[in-house]
């Protein structure tokens, strides 16, 4: 693909991407049927900074056209923007 590659959390994310925030239950059942249907991920679902602010369900794959795309999900919405 014809993606720059950034580092975060020792993970290498494709640059641009686009992104979706959902809450946490959305998010795992999307995470759930992805898996089932043998999506390749960049980075596969996982929650990152658990415990912490900002927690956060996310995982990157790309669609049919190639494009990156970045799935977020949250418990509390108002963490969005956390530090």
């Amino acid at each position: 693909m014809g993606f720059t590659v950034t580092k975060s959390m020792g993970m290498g994310v494709p640059v641009p991407h686009f992104g979706i925030v959902l809450d946490m239950q959305r998010w795992s059942a999307l995470a759930d049927r992805l898996k089932s249907k043998g999506v390749e991920f960049v980075i596969a679902p996982y929650i990152r900074f658990q415990g912490e602010p900002g927690e956060q369900g996310t995982m990157f794959f790309y669609d049919l056209s190639g494009n990156a795309i970045e799935m977020k999900g949250f418990n509390d919405m108002n963490a969005l923007f956390a530090k």
